[in-house]
This record gives structure tokens, sequence and C-alpha cells, in this order.
């Protein structure tokens, strides 16, 4: 009997315990923040669709309402975002609010033409192998002043070298694309598509931390591309 009663308190526990996670999760509550439970049960698929619906929510303008200021109290002692997204710099791009996330949600890291190199890389083997977030994301956009720099051959300080970065997706566009610089509207936007996934080739090459996760399916990677008119992202699965 008193076995019988062990047993059932600890399938209550885990069944409560699967309950608060999955209404951490799904509960749109102005003060919520992802715990370490909820974190865990989220999938590499499931963190995609939070993703998916965060940008449904922000382009029908049913953006939930945050109090911001309880998050900030609720992750003062930790954090356990469930994905990383790897964006532009442009100031039209924020991942938070396009995917309609809060503070404790999602890792960003931002750079001119959403590149990456090993400081970058070395940030989401944190993210992802440490702080547990289950997707990354590289998030290109259209109209992209660093991919029209780099159509170009723009020379400009140190920036000179931020955009030698992209032009392996400048030199890896094929096609009979005229004139081959910023003037040409599709050519910037192939290049722009071009780099996305040129990006997410070089994580899996470069990071071998990042490329045995996702093999294992510990950890997913898309590329997306955010349209700068319409607010919605489209992505490569």
């Amino acid at each position: 009997m008193l076995n019988t009663t062990k047993s059932l308190r600890v399938v209550l526990a885990a069944v409560m315990g699967f309950f608060l996670a999955f209404g951490a999760i799904h509960t749109h509550a102005a003060d919520v923040a992802l715990t370490k439970e909820a974190q865990a049960a989220i999938t590499p698929a499931k963190a995609l669709e939070m993703l998916k619906e965060g940008n449904k929510r922000f382009i029908s303008k049913k953006m939930i309402k945050r109090d911001l200021m309880a998050q900030v109290k609720k992750t003062s002692k930790g954090q356990f975002p469930f994905a990383a997204i790897v964006s532009c710099l442009d100031s039209r791009t924020q991942p938070e609010y396009i995917f309609d996330q809060g503070i404790g949600d999602i890792f960003v890291a931002r750079v001119a033409g959403n590149f990456v190199n090993d400081d970058i890389l070395g940030s989401l083997e944190f993210a992802t192998k440490l702080a547990g977030a289950r997707l990354i994301v590289i998030l290109g956009h259209n109209h992209c002043g660093a991919v029209r720099g780099a159509c170009d051959k723009a020379q400009l300080g140190l920036l000179t070298a931020t955009l030698a970065n992209i032009n392996p997706a400048v030199e890896a566009v094929e096609g009979d694309y005229k004139p081959r610089t910023s003037q040409n509207e599709k050519f910037v936007q192939a290049v722009t598509e071009k780099n996305v996934k040129l990006t997410m080739q070089k994580l899996r090459t470069r990071s071998v931390v990042l490329r045995e996760m996702i093999d294992k399916g510990e950890i997913g990677l898309v590329g997306a591309m955010y349209d700068v008119s319409t607010g919605k992202v489209t992505f490569y699965e």
C-alpha cells in the first residue's frame, strides 16, 4: 500500500510538472517568463512554431501586452530562452518585436549583414549548449544596406572588413544579373538570400559543437527572411 501511494505521488508530481511547463509555454499572461522546466519541454520544432506564431501576432497587430518590469523581476535570477537569432543591425529588424517575444525569451546576436564569425559562433554555442536554447535562426531582410554595400564593394574604414564577410555571397550568386550592383534590386535580393544560406553552411562547418547538436536533433537551424514592407518572416526550413 505504501509503495502504491508513493508511486502515485511520483506520477502526480510528473504530471503536475508537465502541465506547469506546458502552461508556461502557452500562456500569454503579461508577466510570464520562461522557466527551466518550460524550456526543457520545448523541442526545436516547437521553438520554430512559437516564432511563427509570434510573427503572425506582430503582423495582425495582436501582440501580447506584457508587463516588462514583471518579467525583469522574474528573470533576474536566471534566463531560459528557447531560441537564438542572428540578425542584421538594421533598426527595422528587431527580433523581439517581429517575433513578439518578451524579456528572457530569445537570445539575439546582431551585426550588419547577419553573418557569423568565431565570436558569434561562440556566443551561439553558449546560447544552446550551456543555456538551453533549442533553435538557431539566421535572419536576413530585404533592402539590406550591408548587402548593398557589399554588392558595390564599398570602402569605408573598418566597415570594409565587415562587408568582406558578405563577399562570398556576392561572388556565389549565379545568373545573368546586369548590373551586379545595388542598382539591380533582383541581384541584391539574390545576394541577401544566398548570404543567409552560406551563413547556415558556415555555422555547421566552423562550429563542431553546433554541428553535433544539430545532427543529434538537440537543436534546430533555419534560415529566414524578413520583409521590411510587410513585417512578414518567411522561413527556409
